[in-house]
This record gives C-alpha cells, sequence and structure tokens, in this order.
C-alpha cells in the first residue's frame, strides 16, 4: 500500500536526508506536476502552510516529490495562478495571506484602515521633498503648472507585509512648515493639523487595474503577472477646497477595495 505524502512540516532545514521523501506517491494517469499541486493544497488546506509561510525551496520540493525542478516549478506556477500562493524573485513562494478590505469611505485614514484588520500599521517613507508640480499634479490639486507642492512617496505595510505604494502631494504655499512636520516623522493627518487643517475627507476616487511595474513589483512583493489597483484620489476641506491630490496601487493578492455608501 503505497504510504500518503508527506506535509511540509516532515522537510525541516536539518533533515540529513531527504531524497526520496514522497517518492512512492504517484497516481496512474495523472501529470506528476498536478499531484505536487495537490499535495501542497492539502498542506495549505491543513494549516501546515500557514497564510504568509514560506514554502520550501524548488530544491527542497524537488527531492521530497523525488522530481526534477521543471515539475516543481510548474505546480508553482499553477498555485500562483490560482491565488494560492505567491511568487517573489528572489526571495521564494509565499502562501498567499487573507485579503483586506480596503473601504472607500468619506474619511479614509490608512491606520485606522489596518487597525480595523486587527493588524499592526507601519510605513517606509521612500520621497519626501517639495517640487514643482507638473501638468498633471497642478490640475489635481487645483494649481497652475510648475506650483510648488510637498510630495511624499510612502510604503504601507500591515504587520509587515506592503498592501500599499502611495504618492501625495500637498500646495506648499497653503500648507508653509508641512514638509518638515512630514520630516519629523508625523503622519498625514497629524502633520496637516499642525498647519491648521482640522479635518478632511475624500472628494473622489477613482480606480483602474493594471500590471505592476517591475519596481511595483519588487516593492508591493508580488507576481508580474498579477495586476495592482491603482486609484487616485482627492481630498478636500469642510469648504470643498483641496486639500491633497494622491495616487495609490495595491497589490491584489491582498487588497481589495470596497466603495460604502
Amino acid at each position: 500500500m503505497t504510504a500518503p505524502p508527506s506535509r511540509a512540516s516532515d522537510l525541516a532545514p536539518n533533515d540529513p536526508d531527504p531524497a526520496g521523501l514522497d517518492a512512492g506517491f504517484r497516481e496512474p494517469g495523472v501529470a506528476l506536476w498536478r499531484q505536487i499541486t495537490r499535495v501542497i493544497e492539502a498542506d495549505i488546506t491543513s494549516g501546515e502552510l500557514p497564510p504568509g509561510g514560506r514554502l520550501p525551496t524548488e530544491a527542497r520540493l524537488s527531492a521530497r516529490f523525488a522530481v526534477n525542478r521543471h515539475t516543481v516549478r510548474r505546480a508553482l506556477e499553477e498555485l500562483s495562478r490560482s491565488g494560492l500562493i505567491r511568487i517573489e524573485q528572489g526571495r521564494g513562494s509565499f502562501v498567499a495571506e487573507d485579503v483586506l478590505d480596503y473601504a472607500v469611505a468619506p474619511r479614509t485614514r490608512f491606520s485606522e484602515w489596518i487597525r480595523a484588520h486587527n493588524k499592526e500599521p507601519s510605513g517606509t517613507v521612500l520621497n519626501l521633498r517639495e517640487i514643482a508640480a507638473d501638468t498633471h499634479v497642478a490640475t489635481g490639486l487645483g494649481l497652475r503648472a510648475g506650483a510648488r507642492a510637498v510630495f511624499l512617496e510612502r510604503l504601507g505595510l500591515a504587520d509587515g507585509r506592503p498592501v500599499n505604494l502611495t504618492q501625495h502631494w500637498f500646495s506648499a504655499a497653503r500648507f508653509p512648515g508641512l514638509l518638515d512636520r512630514l520630516r519629523e516623522g508625523d503622519g498625514i493627518s497629524a502633520a496637516l493639523a499642525a498647519c491648521g487643517l482640522e479635518d478632511y475627507r475624500r472628494q473622489v476616487t477613482r480606480v483602474s487595474a493594471r500590471l505592476p511595474s517591475p519596481e511595483e513589483a519588487a516593492l508591493l512583493r508580488m507576481p508580474r503577472n498579477r495586476p495592482v489597483l491603482t486609484t487616485e484620489v482627492v481630498n478636500v476641506d469642510k469648504g470643498g477646497a483641496i486639500v491633497e491630490f494622491g495616487t495609490g496601487r495595491y497589490p491584489t493578492p491582498r487588497v481589495q477595495i470596497v466603495f460604502e455608501p
């Protein structure tokens, strides 16, 4: 009687001789890569491989199933297409995490969004400086082309995993001191409050989708063959004057955008 395939947890890093594990499992008439796909799916469903967990390397999977790497790679590609795993170039393969709902409401704040999912928000500032607004940005801010604008680019994280890549522009003339506040590490809402703006709300949100650039895929740790959701937003104050023009990119393996009434 053929022994059942070994689980992912059987492949500890210090296994002295992993070669031949699962070598006895074969299902006649079914391609090997499909059989491997089913076994890894079972590992994920059972919790042996938890959300966000790293899969064994191709070499270890090849040894586990006694097949070549091409067969393993075909199985991983199928799992990636089905959304069960994500493949990060140079880092390996990971079990897909639960999808986070990003609710677009009149008052949407990054930290509140992440904490609503019981995760810890954090971020990395990639770019922060004052620039001359190009025509597109100036139009979004309601300014003339070439007007000075404060530009912030930020990678947002939930429990250390990237969930968005955003760009924000503000009128430098309207918010003197904003650049310094942001440089001190204040969040956007706190920095604007320090500049005299009590509150602001979402006026417009435009959403589209496209494939990510190599740089976006690397920063968001997502496969190049999965789309990234892109947003273009305008935030205004209580009087309807434009406060911010911004763009966002969200990895579809981990985020979906929901519009609330």
